[in-house]
């Protein structure tokens, strides 16, 4: 019984080497030529600007006035998120609150509520935008973005328990400690 059996890889070889080849330089040009023609169309951008309008901490302002009104609803052209008109010394301001307060905080916000809002004002597609970074009201203080202006999620508050007495009630009426 006679087995054969390709002692040569060579020939395999020689013709999948040359097709690699091709391939390699083939998607080298396009991808040089597709880069060409992005950089040329491509807007020159702008440092700093990100998906969000710039918060500058520089110029912060304090706004203190009362809400004349409280908008849920997306405009086209302005930030997404909530927003409060407030009704100050300057004439009436648009407050962005962003997206992410907590729903008892929007639902205490009401015409007529006095607030003071510390923040920054930006022009946004040429409106001025007041970029809240801290609301205060009815005793409450709101942190709406970090001290560079970055949006800060609502977290759910905590009760602190500072006595033995109160971690021990705690503990039966969880069914014992943990």
């Amino acid at each position: 019984m006679k087995r054969s059996r390709v002692s040569t890889p060579v020939p395999i070889l020689a013709g999948l080497l040359p097709s690699l080849l091709f391939a390699a330089l083939f998607a080298a040009s396009f991808a040089t030529f597709a880069f060409s023609l992005d950089s040329e169309t491509a807007p020159a951008s702008q440092a700093g600007r990100g998906f969000a309008a710039p918060y500058d901490a520089a110029h912060e302002i304090t706004l203190t006035g009362n809400v004349q009104e409280v908008v849920t609803k997306h405009v086209a052209g302005s930030p997404a998120g909530m927003h409060l008109l407030i009704d100050g010394p300057q004439g009436t301001v648009d407050a962005h609150l962003g997206p992410y307060l907590a729903r008892d905080t929007q639902e205490a916000l009401h015409t007529g509520t006095p607030v003071q809002i510390i923040g920054a004002m930006e022009s946004l597609h040429g409106k001025q935008i007041l970029l809240a970074r801290q609301l205060i009201f009815g005793g409450r203080i709101v942190t709406i973005r970090s001290p560079h202006g970055f949006l800060v999620r609502a977290h759910a508050t905590r009760r602190v328990v500072s006595s033995d007495s109160e971690k021990s009630d705690r503990a039966a009426s969880n069914g014992g400690s943990r």
